[in-house]
């Protein structure tokens, strides 16, 4: 007689829902986790791909969390940080769909902006730093990519404030706009354009040689001329994300980027690292009917951008890639410069496949090439369910 096999009792981990910007995913607080998950390494991974229900070969993540979209298959650890001079430590992972794969090589902007919330509603900030009304402001250290991210907190009676009249094209209902500051965001490490270049020519298989600018601020990111693709640079995700030809060429095109920026040794290492770097093309303004029906005129912009992440079209704009869309606007030469009219600019405001979207920054040259002090945009956020999450483990 076959025997069952041993069943496996669930855990309760108590876990906030959140939706930041155009993500969501479910937050944790660090010692809240089982005491074997509190660190780095497979038993958290595992735990966390419980979670969101991944890996789900049916692409649905019925069994998690998980919402089977790239901005909707995250999860964030905080804590109180460790870091002088900073309220709690960010911790990102983006979970694969199909795959037991936890990414913790870059940041979610997007997330940030629900962390500074997350934060006070769980007693992470001194309490003495919270007015009855007004703006708190979080400092974050970013853990995955080493940075710090202010995060400007609305409080209103002496709770965080996440109703509001603020649109974000992306998101169906208004709230309370968030400002986050993305405080030099570029890689500190070594040149924010890593082959030194603000233009490469990247060979690609299916294309030839093509234009890119490969930059590292926010989070590593290549950018593509939208005509060298045949594109037009008004796709929606219905446009691409049913196309496995147009899907390999953009895996193409972002190994051989990750290859030149020394991200990875050999092209199929690209395979183990999913969340960077991301590829993005950009075109001058064109008017087109964004995915809600909502027409953005070619006056409306200073350029259009689409990017990809996790191997899909992205159905608005990932906060990170919004960083890197900034920092290259800003600086004359850059294919996102070029796009825009090459005329330097504090603020742009770009197209994607949900609306638009005003992004800022500042940046300075000097002995060692281009530096940006600090990229601004504007989110919200609000938390969506909170308690515990039950977990087979």
């Amino acid at each position: 007689m076959k025997s069952s096999p041993p069943q496996m009792s669930q855990v309760r981990v108590p876990a906030t829902y959140m939706r930041g910007g155009t993500s969501k995913g479910v937050f944790f607080k660090l010692e809240d986790l089982p005491e074997d998950a509190q660190t780095p390494g497979e038993v958290r991974d595992n735990l966390l791909l419980r979670v969101i229900g991944s890996p789900d070969p049916y692409g649905k993540q019925t069994d998690g969390m998980g919402g089977a979209t790239s901005s909707t298959s995250k999860t964030v650890i905080v804590s109180k940080s460790s870091k002088q001079g900073h309220d709690v430590d960010y911790l990102f992972g983006q979970v694969a769909i199909d795959k037991p794969f936890v990414d913790w090589s870059g940041n979610c902007g997007n997330l940030s902006a629900a962390v500074g919330s997350f934060a006070i509603h769980c007693g992470l900030v001194a309490k003495d730093r919270i007015p009855k009304n007004g703006i708190v402001k979080v400092r974050i250290w970013q853990v995955n990519i080493e940075k710090t991210i202010i995060v400007h907190v609305p409080i209103r009676e002496g709770l965080v404030q996440e109703t509001g009249d603020f649109e974000l094209d992306g998101v169906t209902f208004p709230a309370a706009e968030i400002q986050v500051d993305f405080v030099k965001p570029a890689d500190e490490g070594g040149s924010m354009f890593p082959t030194g270049n603000l233009i490469d020519e990247l060979e690609v298989p299916e294309l030839g040689v093509i234009q890119a600018t490969l930059i590292n601020s926010g989070i590593p990111t290549i950018f593509v001329n939208a005509a060298d693709l045949g594109y037009q640079g008004v796709e929606l995700q219905s446009d691409i994300n049913s196309d496995e030809k147009s899907l390999a060429m953009f895996e193409s095109i972002r190994a051989q980027g990750a290859l030149k920026m020394g991200l990875i040794q050999q092209l199929d290492d690209a395979k183990t690292r999913q969340h960077t770097p991301k590829v993005a093309f950009v075109s001058p303004p064109k008017q087109y009917l964004s995915s809600s029906g909502k027409s953005v005129q070619s006056t409306d912009v200073d350029l259009l951008v689409r990017a990809l992440s996790m191997g899909q079209l992205h159905h608005a704009m990932m906060g990170t890639a919004a960083v890197a869309i900034a920092s290259a606007a800003v600086i004359p030469g850059t294919v996102v410069s070029q796009a825009a009219g090459d005329e330097v600019k504090e603020f742009v405001t770009f197209g994607h496949p949900s609306g638009t979207l005003k992004v800022g920054a500042y940046a300075l040259e000097n002995d060692n090439g281009w530096g940006v002090e600090k990229v601004m945009m504007s989110r919200s956020a609000r938390i969506l369910m909170e308690g515990w999450v039950r977990v087979p483990f």
